[in-house]
């Protein structure tokens, strides 16, 4: 689950953070990413950032992995955050490919072997090319799965014929793909996947986590079936820029306030009542 961070009156609210990890726990998440692109990780700061990570893990003790987001375009910044996450005690990274400054696919691979050999948390690498332009192709993904601690796949690509190409690359048994796109989840699972980071899980725990059951059990009706009436509630996570809707869903559940940071605006008077009336649609409020 790609978890929102809380802020109140432009500051981290570590209590509203705590609070959080420990209700999602209560309800079924199976593992947590803090400080992730729906964690605003571009307008933390290093010290709010680490911070995140840390209270994250301190609460989790272990009772669900949490897979810290430690991404950069700067290597040597992965590195320092990556460093920060082991230290605090996250169970692994995700790490971004090398957004604005566009590197090629040996550009690509170079930045994640360098974040592999200064660190020694598994880590998943996160493919967006929606937001970071470039795009980790299969060829690269099968070279750094060559590497020992490259354990998986974050694919928000929305090609639902990456991980049939992939897993054609990759013979590790241990390697994991996971669905970066709540609306393709479940068809990514019936391509390879094993699970999905989920922004709708900030507001629908139980109900993310009962599709990838489903999924997990070869359940495929039932799984298109709960699936289906989650598809409004993921889409209009994204309708407006992400995380404001999460971020608004999870302060009508009492979780934290609805405040973003600057460019993300809060969201529309419009989709407030939208957002409202899928939750209750759900039975969420």
């Amino acid at each position: 689950m790609a978890l929102i961070t809380p802020f109140k009156n432009g500051k981290l609210d570590e209590q509203a953070l705590e609070r959080m990890v420990q209700w999602h726990i209560d309800n079924g998440t199976s593992a947590i990413v803090p400080a992730g692109t729906t964690g605003e990780c571009p307008t933390l700061s290093h010290e709010e950032h680490k911070r995140t990570v840390q209270l994250v893990a301190e609460v989790a003790k272990g009772r669900v992995p949490v897979l810290a987001g430690a991404g950069s375009n700067n290597p040597v910044e992965a590195v320092e955050l990556s460093q920060a996450a082991e230290k605090a005690g996250a169970d692994g990274l995700l790490e971004v490919a090398g957004y604005y400054n566009r590197p090629n696919q040996d550009g690509l691979y170079a930045h994640f072997k360098l974040v592999h050999e200064e660190t020694s948390l598994p880590i998943i690498v996160y493919n967006v090319p929606g937001r970071v332009i470039v795009d980790v192709k299969p060829q690269t993904l099968a070279r750094l799965a060559r590497l020992p601690r490259i354990a998986g796949i974050k694919d928000a690509t929305g090609d639902l014929e990456r991980p049939w190409l992939e897993r054609g690359l990759i013979s590790r048994e241990d390697f994991t793909w996971l669905s970066g796109n709540d609306s393709t989840q479940v068809s990514y699972n019936v391509a390879g996947g094993v699970g999905c980071i989920s922004v709708t899980a900030n507001i629908a725990p139980r109900q993310v986590a009962e599709v990838q059951r489903l999924c997990a059990e070869g359940k495929w009706e039932e799984a298109r079936k709960a699936q289906d009436r989650l598809m409004t509630l993921h889409k209009l996570m994204f309708k407006e820029p992400s995380p404001a809707p999460a971020k608004y869903a999870a302060s009508l559940l009492g979780l934290c306030t609805p405040e973003v940071r600057l460019p993300i605006l809060p969201v529309s008077d419009g989709l407030k009542v939208e957002i409202r009336k899928a939750m209750q649609d759900l039975e969420l409020i």
